[in-house]
């Protein structure tokens, strides 16, 4: 892989992980006010709305070690071992998110 290669390679990882960033605020932010507006310690409260929002930052969290070493060297020092672990625990948990946010977003109508 020469220079250009590993620079686009992580222009298109920074790219996608901002799309993913972005992408549920932009289609679930009047959702997100309703919840964030009805707010109260309630486990049932905090499972049933906050569980998509919490798995879609744990998957975005994950994504963060793949991102960073796109375009890196595999046998570099600060290249993750596990890095298609956590590219899989990005992904499933990250449209495990977004699927229920989507199914939230219908129940409630907002959607």
């Amino acid at each position: 892989m020469d220079g250009r290669d590993r620079v686009r390679a992580r222009r298109v990882g920074l790219g996608g992980f901002a799309v993913a960033l972005a992408l549920p605020a932009l289609l679930f932010h009047r959702l997100i006010e309703d919840i964030a507006s009805e707010f109260r310690l309630d486990l049932g409260y905090l499972v049933a709305e906050w569980a998509p929002w919490v798995l879609i930052a744990a998957g975005l969290a994950f994504a963060v070690p793949v991102v960073w070493s796109a375009g890196r060297n595999p046998d570099g020092r600060w290249y993750p071992r596990a890095r298609k672990a956590y590219a899989g625990w990005a992904t499933v948990l990250y449209l495990l998110g977004m699927a229920l946010a989507m199914q939230v977003a219908q129940i409630s109508g907002t959607f």
